[in-house]
């Protein structure tokens, strides 16, 4: 498999087509991945990009997703985008994606024109590794096998999501490398330039690609904790809902830090908290999700 970022940009070109329910709709089509369903961050990302096309003059700021049903993997998803509000300083759009008919996906998009005021940033963590000196996923996971994992999901892992992933303290494909501890970072960049999405600018495409590559890895932190991992016999995950602040604009162009811990877990949900920052330290977006993490087979949505 080759490593490029075509996956993401192909998942975020949308077809502006007639709405049948709202104000403005268009349709997407989620990527393959190895599992019995779509990858959520499909869903977000092709959102976004449902959203940010309905809207002039302003950039996005904040969503508030729920996921409802599992989407069909390479199959259409219709997003009907409905004009909630614009007024002079911010507009907001409710955004329902559909799937055989049936709502699978429902996304509030808030967005500012912007203006002066006060300046205050997380900082960074310190003393993390850099990530040249780090594996990516496909050094990692050479020549590895056990659990769950396939050759199928290996390849998938190492170079089917378009962005190289590298963790510190290590990735919890196959066992927990590490210690069990509730927090981990991950630098994560494009694998290559990413191309032009049609309808949208350089900035909003970079957005839509925080939003694409922000679920990935968010569930991890309570992974690493509860010492789980992704090739566990009998893990059962999926993502429930999602929240993420825009704070700053990014140019997804290098290297992002995602700083990620765990918030809680119990009844059979984690959540976790995200924060990306530059490798100079600026903070630009947060993100909160939370997540059914459950060891059962049985275990059901």
């Amino acid at each position: 498999m080759i490593d490029t970022s075509a996956i993401f940009t192909d998942a975020v070109t949308l077809t502006e087509t007639e709405p049948e329910h709202f104000d403005r709709a268009f349709t997407a089509v989620t990527q393959p991945c190895p599992w019995p369903k779509a990858y959520g961050g499909d869903l977000v990302a092709q959102a976004v990009v449902a959203a940010i096309r309905t809207v002039d003059g302003k950039h996005l700021h904040s969503t508030h997703s729920y996921f409802m049903r599992p989407a069909e993997i390479g199959a259409e998803v219709r997003y009907e985008v409905e004009v909630l509000r614009d007024g002079r300083g911010y507009s907001t759009r409710q955004v329902r994606g559909y799937q055989s008919g049936k709502p699978i996906f429902v996304c509030l998009a808030n967005f500012a024109a912007g203006g002066p005021g006060g300046e205050l940033q997380s900082k960074m963590p310190a003393n993390i590794a850099d990530p040249k000196s780090l594996p990516s996923s496909a050094d990692y996971l050479t020549g590895q096998s056990g659990g769950t994992m396939t050759e199928t999901s290996r390849d998938y892992w190492s170079h089917g999501r378009s962005f190289d992933m590298r963790h510190v303290p290590g990735p919890v494909y196959l066992t927990v490398d590490g210690d069990h501890v509730p927090h981990q970072a991950v630098w994560v960049r494009p694998f290559d330039t990413l191309r032009d999405v049609a309808g949208l600018d350089d900035q909003q495409r970079d957005t839509a690609a925080l939003s694409y590559v922000c679920d990935y890895t968010i569930l991890e932190p309570t992974l690493r904790a509860l010492g789980l991992a992704w090739a566990d016999d009998g893990l059962v995950t999926a993502s429930l809902d999602h929240s993420m602040w825009l704070h700053r604009s990014a140019t997804v162009d290098g290297w992002l830090l995602y700083a990620q811990e765990a918030v809680s877990a119990s009844d059979g949900r984690g959540l976790n908290l995200g924060r990306f920052f530059t490798p100079e330290g600026t903070h630009l977006a947060t993100v909160v999700q939370e997540g059914m993490i459950r060891t059962s087979t049985g275990a059901a949505r």
